[in-house]
C-alpha cells in the first residue's frame, strides 16, 4: 500500500500516471530488493510484473568494492536469475566518466580499490597499478586500505593528478554492522590535502550519465527505486528522472517529515510497484 508523506492525493494521482509510464526501473539492492541474503517481500512480484508487462529493470550499486559478476550471482543465487549486464556499479560508470573526460583506454590509474574494482578498469583496457605519474588517482570502497596507501594517494593528488572517488557513502551496511565506505576514506584524503575529488556515484548526475551511455536509455524512461533520501532519491532529482522510495529500507516516514530530498511516490516495498502497474 502507499504511504503519502507530504503528498496529497491529486500529487499521488500524477505520479501514478508516470510511474505506468516507465520503461526502466534502475532499483537499489540492499534495502530495496533484498536485505543481506534474503530477498524482500514483493521483490518476485515486481520482477513478475515488469516481465509480464515488457518493461525493463537494472539494479544500480554505489558499492565499488564488488562488480557485476558479483552481483548477478549473489541475486541468481536468490532465485531472480540475471545477467552482469543488468547490474551497473560505480566502479564502472568511473569508468565511464574518465573515458568522458579524455582518459583513453590504455591510459596508466592510480586505482586504491579491491580486486573486482580494478578489474572493472582492467577489462576496459586501463592499467590500474601505476603508482608512478598515472593520469588519474581513482579511490573506492578500498577494503584493504592502510596507512601507506593513503599516503599514496595523498602524494598523487598533491602532485595535481586528478582525484576521483567512486561513491560518496560515509559507511557501508554489514551483518555485522556499519564499516568505513569509500566517503571516509575520501575525507581523510580531503583532510591531509585540501582537496576535494569528482564524485561519480549516487547521487551524482554522473551515475545515470553513465549508466544512458552504456545502455541507450532516455531519462524520461527511467525511475531511479531505493530505500535512502540521500543517496537513491536525490539521484533521481539531480538527474531529472522519477524517483520512488519504498519503506523497506533504511528511511522511515518520520525521516520524511524533514528530509530535503523529497521522492515523487512513496510506497511500502517493490510489491506496491507491482500492484500498480496492474491496475
Amino acid at each position: 500500500m502507499m504511504a503519502g508523506i507530504k503528498h496529497n492525493d491529486a500529487h499521488n494521482d500524477i505520479a501514478i500516471d508516470r510511474l505506468r509510464k516507465i520503461e526502466t526501473f534502475l532499483l537499489d539492492l540492499d534495502g530495496t530488493f533484498y536485505l543481506g541474503d534474503h530477498i524482500l517481500p514483493g521483490s518476485l512480484r515486481f520482477v513478475e510484473a515488469l516481465q509480464r508487462t515488457g518493461r525493463n529493470f537494472y539494479f544500480v550499486t554505489n558499492n565499488s568494492s564488488k562488480n557485476a559478476a558479483f552481483y548477478a550471482e549473489k541475486i541468481s543465487r536468490m532465485g531472480v536469475r540475471i545477467s552482469p549486464q543488468q547490474v551497473f556499479t560505480a566502479g564502472e560508470a568511473t569508468v565511464y566518466y574518465i573515458q568522458s573526460i579524455g582518459i583513453r583506454s590504455g591510459a596508466r590509474l592510480y586505482v586504491a580499490g579491491t580486486k573486482y574494482l580494478k578489474e572493472d578498469f582492467r577489462e576496459a583496457g586501463y592499467d590500474p597499478d601505476w603508482a608512478v605519474q598515472p593520469e588519474a588517482v581513482i579511490l573506492g570502497f578500498d577494503t584493504d586500505f592502510d596507512y601507506a596507501r593513503l599516503t599514496q594517494v595523498c602524494n598523487l593528488v598533491r602532485q595535481g593528478v586528478p582525484f576521483i572517488a567512486t561513491h560518496p557513502d560515509l559507511n557501508c551496511p554489514t551483518p555485522e554492522g556499519p564499516v568505513p565506505d569509500c566517503g571516509a576514506l575520501t575525507a581523510a584524503v580531503v583532510a591531509a590535502t585540501g582537496v576535494k575529488p569528482v564524485v561519480v556515484g549516487k547521487p551524482a548526475e554522473h551515475m545515470i550519465e553513465a549508466f544512458c551511455a552504456k545502455y541507450g536509455k532516455k531519462r524520461n524512461t527511467l525511475a531511479m527505486v531505493g530505500d535512502r533520501l540521500y543517496t537513491d532519491i536525490a539521484l533521481g532529482i539531480n538527474a531529472g528522472i522519477m524517483s520512488v522510495l519504498v519503506l523497506s529500507g533504511e528511511t522511515t516516514t518520520d525521516d520524511l517529515k524533514t528530509a530535503t530530498y523529497q521522492p515523487d511516490l512513496i510506497l511500502s516495498n517493490l510489491g506496491a510497484i507491482a500492484d500498480l502497474l496492474a491496475q
